[in-house]
């Protein structure tokens, strides 16, 4: 059976979604912030008028992440399609991933095999998972910005190491560094998501799928490969910042300059202007 999750928005609005699966017949339930359904109901989320048999269960976590379970690709998009409007910031480039899973004595992962196995169709227990698969393809967001962030700063460094300087203007420089700056704060406020969930605060047992799932898909390695991405868009920025800084002072010292010019100019004027004056009225 397959097991999907999406990225799709920065995130849902969780209550008003929460509300229009309600008048739409579902009875959605809720695990702290995160909506769960399972049953479809003559509600036009599809045409047909199958309902879900009880192993179909739908995840919605307020980050803009989709987990489904039991379903075909077909009905996933269907679904993600009906609930589109409630989407807060669509990303762009939507992340995607599956796994297969199946019914053991024990709930475990075989990485070998890509399969995920529980041990009873118990929400708890594939939300447990969920949590983990979601996080991934949330990861995966901020790991393809940080990515295109690097790509279109990366000649600034190699144009300071052979020029010395940057050929941007004052205004060009402002607003690379504030798009830098934006997006270095952006995924660090998100990257709170990636932590230990609140619902394991008071369901410690089930904990231990959530690591699971959260190894399974290499979070831990694939953050701290992020962390160092962010510490170059912070190199990035810092290189900005201090050709910025150099380039009003630059401009400072121009304007003193000037000033110091125009001053003894001006005293010259002023002297010739004096000593005309006294041969006017016969003084040598």
């Amino acid at each position: 059976m397959r097991c999907a999750f999406y990225c799709r928005a920065k995130e849902y609005n969780i209550d008003e979604l929460s509300k229009f699966l309600r008048d739409a017949g579902l009875e959605p339930k809720f695990y702290d912030h995160v909506i769960h359904f399972r049953k479809e109901t003559e509600s036009g989320l599809r045409e047909s008028s199958e309902e879900f048999i009880q192993d179909r269960d739908i995840f919605i976590f307020p980050y803009g992440c989709v987990c489904f379970w039991g379903m075909n690709e077909e009905e996933e998009q269907s679904i993600l399609h009906y609930i589109r409007l409630h989407e807060i910031d669509s990303v762009e480039n939507p992340t995607f991933d599956a796994c297969v899973y199946d019914y053991s004595d024990e709930s475990c992962i075989n990485e070998e095999e890509d399969t995920i196995f529980l041990e009873s169709q118990d929400p708890l227990i594939k939300l447990s998972f969920s949590h983990g698969l979601t996080q991934s393809v949330k990861l995966e967001v901020f790991e393809e910005r940080s990515n295109e962030t690097i790509k279109r700063t990366r000649h600034i460094p190699e144009e300071v190491a052979k020029n010395g300087k940057i050929s941007l203007s004052r205004r060009k420089l402002s607003q690379k560094i504030g798009a830098l700056f934006s997006e270095r704060n952006s995924i660090n406020l998100d990257c709170d998501i990636l932590d230990t969930p609140e619902f394991f605060w008071r369901r410690p047992r089930f904990e231990t799928l959530y690591r699971l799932s959260y190894e399974y898909m290499d979070i831990a390695q694939r953050l701290d490969i992020l962390n160092r991405r962010l510490e170059v868009i912070h190199e990035l920025y810092e290189i900005l910042s201090n050709e910025l800084k150099h380039a009003h002072s630059s401009r400072l010292e121009w304007i003193i300059i000037l000033l110091i010019v125009s001053e003894v100019i001006m005293s010259i004027f002023q002297y010739d202007i004096v000593v005309s004056f006294f041969k006017r009225i016969g003084f040598s």
